[in-house]
C-alpha cells in the first residue's frame, strides 16, 4: 500500500521539482491530503452532524465551530500521523511511540492555535466559519512541517 501510495504522489512532482524536493513534495501532498480531510471534516460536522448549532455538555456551551473543530481534530490526527510517519518521515529512527508523542504535542500546539485562530476570526471578526477553518490551515502548515521534521520525525544522529 506505502508503495502505491508513494508512485500516486510520485507521478504529480515532475513539474515541481524545480521549486521542492522529493521529501518536500511528499509532506505537501500528505499535508494537503491531511488538510482535505480536516476542511471537509470540518464543513459536514459543522453544517451536516451539528447543524450549525451550539453544543451544551452540563453547563457549558460550546459554539457549533468549536465543536466541529473538536471533533474533526480526531480523524485528523490518525491520518496525519500516518501519512507522516509511513510516507514522508520514513528515515527517522526514533521509536513509533516517541514519534506519536511528538507528533500529538505538535497537534495538541496546532489545536491551541486553531482554538484561538478561530476564536479571533469568526467571534472577533465575523468570518465564515469554514474560510477561517482553511485560512488558518495554510498558516499552520508552515509551522507544521519544521515542527515534524526538526522534532516529531527528527533523525537522530548516531
Amino acid at each position: 500500500m506505502r508503495k502505491r501510495a508513494l508512485m500516486v504522489i510520485d507521478f504529480f512532482y515532475p513539474p515541481f521539482k524545480k521549486w521542492f524536493s522529493l521529501h518536500t513534495f511528499r509532506y505537501m501532498a500528505a499535508g494537503g491530503i491531511t488538510a482535505a480531510t480536516g476542511i471537509i471534516g470540518y464543513f459536514l460536522i459543522y453544517n451536516y452532524v451539528l447543524h450549525q448549532q451550539d453544543v451544551t455538555i452540563g453547563s457549558y456551551l460550546i459554539t457549533a465551530h468549536i465543536a466541529a473543530l473538536a471533533i474533526e481534530s480526531v480523524s485528523t490526527f490518525i491520518v496525519g500521523f500516518t501519512l507522516n510517519k509511513y510516507l514522508v518521515f520514513t528515515q527517522s529512527n526514533l521509536k513509533g511511540r516517541i514519534q506519536l508523542f511528538r507528533y500529538a504535542t505538535v497537534v495538541a500546539t496546532n489545536i491551541l492555535l486553531n482554538y484561538a485562530l478561530m476564536k479571533i476570526l469568526v467571534d472577533g471578526f465575523q468570518f465564515y466559519p469554514t474560510i477561517a477553518k482553511t485560512l488558518i490551515t495554510i498558516i499552520l502548515a508552515v509551522f507544521s512541517y519544521f515542527s515534524q521534521k526538526y522534532f516529531s520525525f527528527r533523525v537522530k544522529k548516531e
